[in-house]
């Protein structure tokens, strides 16, 4: 019996009057990342874009009533595959490249990653499976075929950039460690950080191509400077500033 087709790849949450939260229910915790969408009075921002399996696009048409900016938090395959969907791109420079032209080291299936990525990702908390998703998007699909689509950079950002949606502006924050160009979008204002993957509540990676542990910690010491009061991660549930501090400090006291 093969795998069934499911009959619809998101699911979204509202969150509060602003922010949706989507995400890929048949895909496994590893590569399953958490899809934000805000809405601002003149545009509307869509922070991360899952796989790219399905149309985002598509799924979050009762969403999107403006002008998007799509915003990759980083380059991993799980955050940018629907980035091609959406006029504006903005990522930070560092990974402008790898959205304009993704390697090839996502995959869907667990053959598929090299022994030592499996021991790794086992160790850390993230058994990888024999397939990474437990249903396909429709009729035909191959995963040993999958392949991020190419997206070029529309806007390429840097630390300090803001991010203005007329009603709410978010400072761009390079967040090195997980990956060279990973980004958190910050907002004083209600204290939210949208902190891809540099921080979220489940095993932080940082033994991945292009992983340094040690700008890991300058983030981290960065991160524990803010006076949050909500983060919404990468993966995984939201959490505030005391779940904050101890994921901080749980990662300084490990790798330091």
């Amino acid at each position: 019996m093969g795998t069934r087709i499911a009959d619809h790849w998101f699911e979204n949450e509202r969150v509060d009057d602003d922010i949706t939260l989507l995400w890929e229910p048949h895909v496994d915790p590893l590569i399953r990342c958490n899809i934000w969408h805000v809405r601002g009075r003149t545009r509307d921002l869509m922070i991360d874009t899952g796989l790219g399996l399905a149309s985002l696009k598509e799924a979050a048409r009762h969403l999107l009533e403006k002008p998007v900016i799509a915003l990759a938090t980083h380059t991993h395959y799980d955050h940018m595959g629907s980035m091609h969907e959406f006029e504006v791109r903005a990522v930070h420079r560092i990974e402008a490249g790898e959205l304009a032209a993704p390697s090839d080291w996502g995959r869907l299936r667990g053959a598929d990653f090299s022994d030592e990525m499996r021991l790794y990702f086992d160790r850390v908390g993230y058994p990888i499976p024999e397939e990474l998703v437990t249903a396909y998007p429709h009729e035909g699909f191959d995963p040993a075929r999958y392949a991020t689509p190419p997206a070029a950079p529309t806007w390429l950002l840097d630390d300090g950039d803001v991010v203005d949606l007329g009603n709410r502006a978010f400072e761009v924050f390079h967040l090195p460690g997980h990956s060279p160009g990973s980004i958190g979008l910050w907002e004083g204002a209600t204290g939210t950080l949208f902190s891809g993957d540099a921080v979220y509540d489940g095993p932080l990676l940082d033994e991945l191509p292009g992983s340094d542990v040690e700008a890991y910690l300058g983030t981290m010491r960065r991160l524990r400077e803010l006076p949050v009061s909500v983060v919404h991660g990468g993966h995984e549930p939201s959490f505030g500033r005391a779940r904050l501090i101890e994921l901080v400090e749980g990662y300084l006291k490990l790798r330091s």
